[in-house]
This record gives structure tokens, C-alpha cells and sequence, in this order.
């Protein structure tokens, strides 16, 4: 049975910095692709970033530079750190799991999800 647990969100001020946590059970023998998606009221869900068991990470070009996701191997556990928030930054966040062969952004192609954590940039 696949079991994400997310911690962390809330709500912070432009500039501030959040971190988020995803901790994974149930199917992380071999490579997997472990990362956070994010939807915001009235758009459509997006990745934010991704990273492979093995190494190697992706990460949408509204975020590069202020987030980094990393990847803890032994506790199957994602964490994104997410500094210099700025209010379009503001959605609900999910975290997602897929024993994928490849990085990707597309949340299409991941079957395992977590419940999803609020993120407010005000």
C-alpha cells in the first residue's frame, strides 16, 4: 500500500521561506521519482520540482533559483525548501510518487499522490 505523508505549509509573508516534507512508504525499492505539484484556485495544476532516487532533479522555471528539493534515500523522505516566496507562490501543494524511468513535470504521469498542503504568500 503507497503512502505519502506530507508535512509543512502555511501561510508567510513575500520573502519569507516555507519548507515542505513528503515522506513515502510502500513501493520505494528501485528508482522512483519523488516531487511537488501545485494548483492554484482557477489554474490548472503544474510541477514545481522533482528528483530521482538515483540523482537527478527538474524544476519548473518560475522557481528555479528560490526553491531546492532534495531527496533523503534512507528515509524516503522530499524535502523543498522554498525561500524569497512571493504571492503567486500561493496554491495548494501535493506531493507525488512514481517509479518513473524519467524526471518529469507532468503531473499526468504520476500515480501516487499525497492529500496536498496549503501554501499562502501574502
Amino acid at each position: 500500500h503507497v503512502q505519502l505523508v506530507e508535512s509543512g505549509g502555511g501561510s508567510v509573508q513575500a520573502g519569507g521561506s516555507l519548507r515542505l516534507s513528503c515522506a513515502a512508504s510502500g513501493f520505494t525499492r528501485g528508482r522512483y521519482v519523488m516531487g511537488w505539484f501545485r494548483q492554484a484556485p482557477g489554474k490548472e495544476q503544474e510541477g514545481v520540482a522533482v528528483i530521482a532516487s538515483d540523482g537527478g532533479a527538474d524544476y519548473a522555471d518560475s522557481v528555479k533559483g528560490r526553491f531546492t528539493l532534495s531527496l533523503d534515500n534512507a528515509k524516503s523522505t522530499v524535502y523543498l525548501q522554498m525561500n524569497s516566496l512571493k504571492p503567486e507562490d500561493t496554491a495548494m501543494y501535493y506531493c507525488a510518487a512514481d517509479p518513473l524511468c524519467t524526471i518529469l513535470l507532468r503531473p499526468s504521469e504520476y500515480n501516487y499522490w499525497g492529500q496536498g498542503t496549503q501554501v499562502t504568500v501574502s
